[in-house]
């Protein structure tokens, strides 16, 4: 019998330990694909400033919703003509998705032209805050993300981007959903994720 709880305890403590060691190694792999993430936003931005906040939150969306679109247009066909690959892409979802969620905290600000020195903690902080609204999830739901293929996920984003530009449509009123900005970081973890399973963090 003391042997019989010794071994069930031993297969619990286990399965704990492995389920940490997965989540570990999510937030480790995530810090890195927002890191260069980061680092092509830093670069675009020391080149061509803040233009973006010319742009309206629809206007972000739908450039979200091109680059979501040419990805799953690149799965089915399996081949491309412009260079850029869908790893870009995702890239490229997951900054314009940070982009939007500043744009939304300033909302009242209409300083078009903003360093990179006062943008950066900006886009450290949503980072954050989207990486912690991961952890939560994969508290409840496991690693599950890791079963799904890209492809799903690329459909799940442009499910997402729907409901996105439905909200905006209705003028921001909704019945039963978060808002856009919970749209925008499910956009950027399953971008994420994307990237995790294309192997951008190595």
């Amino acid at each position: 019998m003391v042997i019989i709880s010794f071994t069930i305890f031993v297969v619990k403590y286990t399965t704990h330990f492995i389920i940490y060691t997965l989540e570990d190694q999510t937030v480790n792999e995530y810090v890195q694909v927002i890191g260069k993430c980061k680092d092509l936003f830093a670069k675009k931005t020391k080149d061509y400033g803040t233009a973006w906040r010319i742009l309206r939150l629809p206007s972000i969306t739908d450039q979200i919703f091109i680059k979501a679109q040419r990805i799953r247009s690149i799965q089915e066909k399996g081949d491309q003509k412009i260079a850029d690959n869908i790893v870009d892409e995702f890239v490229g979802i997951i900054n314009y998705c940070i982009i939007a969620i500043i744009q939304e905290k300033l909302i009242d600000s209409n300083e078009l032209e903003i360093s990179y020195e006062e943008i950066a903690p900006l886009y450290d902080t949503i980072a954050k805050e989207t990486m912690d609204l991961l952890r939560d999830k994969n508290h409840d739901y496991g690693e599950a993300w890791r079963e799904m293929r890209v492809e799903s996920m690329t459909d799940i984003i442009l499910m997402k981007l729907k409901r996105t530009k439905q909200i905006e449509d209705n003028k921001g009123k909704t019945l039963v959903s978060e808002g856009v900005r919970a749209n925008y970081q499910d956009m950027i973890n399953y971008a994420v994720f994307c990237l995790i399973k294309l192997d951008f963090h190595l």
